[in-house]
């Protein structure tokens, strides 16, 4: 086989190749990715066993602990709308009332419980518009 054609021949497999991996991940990413929904929406719309992102502020003065459980109120960001949570696992240093959070949970009864290691929160001066 001459050389110069066997160049092209790998060039075009190694093309192929990388077009299909790439084609793969941007399937993936987009395929197990879950927008998060926001407690007026989670109340209106969940089934008991499916996960849920749940995205709002800590309610003030909702949170409680029962030994290594800890249970707090998510309400809308803007609005009054908010889910009871059950939560066991690390919380972040920065969680305290009135802080934006993310939790995945799963709806149990009448309330959510959230997965173990899930809550994150938002640190709002990341988030927030600088004054002019």
């Amino acid at each position: 086989m001459d050389p110069s054609r066997k160049r092209k021949t790998r060039l075009v497999v190694a093309l192929s190749a990388a077009v299909l991996l790439l084609a793969a991940l941007v399937y993936t990413s987009f395929n197990t990715s879950s927008e998060a929904v926001d407690p007026s929406r989670l109340m209106a719309s969940a089934v008991a066993g499916q996960t849920y992102e749940l995205t709002g502020k800590v309610q003030d003065g909702s949170i409680t602990r029962n030994g290594s459980t800890m249970e707090f109120r998510v309400r809308d960001r803007k609005g009054e709308a908010s889910v009871p949570v059950s939560y066991t696992g690390a919380v972040p240093d920065p969680f305290r009332e009135g802080r934006e959070v993310i939790i995945t949970v799963r709806k149990d009864g009448t309330g959510f419980v959230g997965e173990k290691d899930s809550l994150v929160t938002k640190c709002p001066s990341k988030y927030e518009a600088t004054p002019s």
